[in-house]
């Protein structure tokens, strides 16, 4: 990834319905070449997608919890991560060290919603030996922007 891919990403993340003519001038490119270089950017699997960073109260789910999830050791986890990648509440899913085997980090209307989803959708699964549940009370930050690597030479 050069300095152009670079600052294209960057600007990108900023504001991901930017025109090609905008993007050029970041790049300092052609609109042609610019194309070329987010299509190769998006082909090398580097851009992933185009979605829309929506207010999560404003959709209705401004409920924000994580959950620590403790699983038997083996046991069941293939499906489990299956199920949580399924599950709509679940915006992240990730295998953690220390004392738990995963977090999840979800986002649901109300505490009752978290509530019932955590003991159906995760205690219920089979393999999982406990939970527990943080429920954010205010945010400071939340992003869903990357910090892009310094350019390397190709």
């Amino acid at each position: 990834m050069d300095e152009i891919d670079r600052n294209i990403l960057v600007a990108l993340q900023e504001d991901g319905a930017a025109g090609l003519a905008e993007l050029a001038k970041v790049a300092g490119l052609s609109v042609s070449a610019t194309a070329e270089r987010v299509k190769r950017l998006e082909e090398r699997g580097t851009i992933r997608g185009w979605r829309a960073d929506l207010d999560p109260a404003a959709i209705g789910c401004p409920m924000l919890a994580f959950v620590f999830v403790e699983m038997q050791a083996g046991r069941e986890e293939t499906a489990f991560r299956t199920a949580m990648r399924a599950a709509e509440p679940v915006l992240e899913c990730h295998r953690v060290t220390g004392g738990w085997t995963y977090l999840l980090k979800l986002r649901l209307p109300d505490l009752a919603s978290v509530e019932r989803f955590v003991a159906d959708a995760v205690r219920g699964h089979p393999g999982v030996i406990r939970t527990e549940t943080i429920l954010a009370i205010g945010s400071a930050k939340e992003t869903s922007i990357l910090p892009v690597a310094e350019a390397t030479e190709e």
